[in-house]
This record gives C-alpha cells, structure tokens and sequence, in this order.
C-alpha cells in the first residue's frame, strides 16, 4: 500500500450506488457522499491517492434531508454532500469491488 494519509478516509464517506450513478459511470463519472466540510481539492487528492487514479474534475452538491412525519412526530434526514468525479480517458473505478 502506497504512502495513504488517514485523513483521505475521512474525506470520502462512501461510494453512491443508484440508477443515476451506474448511467454517469459510463461517462468515465463516479459519485461518492463526502465529508461536509470536504473541498474539491481535498476529494481529488483523496481519490487519487485511495484508488490510484488520475481525476480530471470534481463537481460538489449539497443533496437537502428529506421532511417526514413517523407516527405525528415531525423529523428530517440530514443533508448529504456529494461528488461527482470525472475520471481522465483509461482510468476507472468500480465501487461494486470496494477497496
């Protein structure tokens, strides 16, 4: 295993498996949920080092919780940060493998 900070697990929560996700992978695209406070700088050094790759741009979003109601009591997920990674030409990541 290379020279792999700590800190880059910390960044990257986990891979995101949807429909969506599988139709951007064919695009040379991969989404993660990250950490809150994760910059794109701070993904793309992480996904470099962890699947060693060479990444060409990350797109972040801030997916809202969704509002429900459980038995007349008012709740809400919380919010989820997500990346879009895009990968350069001949590099891939198959999240379904892990690491």
């Amino acid at each position: 295993m290379k020279n792999i900070d700590p800190r880059h697990y910390d960044v990257i929560v986990a891979p995101v498996v949807t429909e969506k996700a599988t139709i951007a992978s064919e695009h040379n695209k991969v989404l993660f949920k990250v950490a809150h406070n994760a910059t794109k700088p701070q993904i793309k050094e992480a996904i470099e080092k962890l699947f060693d790759v060479k990444v060409k741009s990350v797109n972040t979003l801030v997916r809202k919780g969704k509002t429900k109601v459980f038995r007349g009591n008012l709740g809400s997920q919380s919010d989820t940060k997500r990346a879009i990674v895009t990968l350069e030409e001949g590099h891939r990541i198959d999240v379904t493998t892990g690491l």
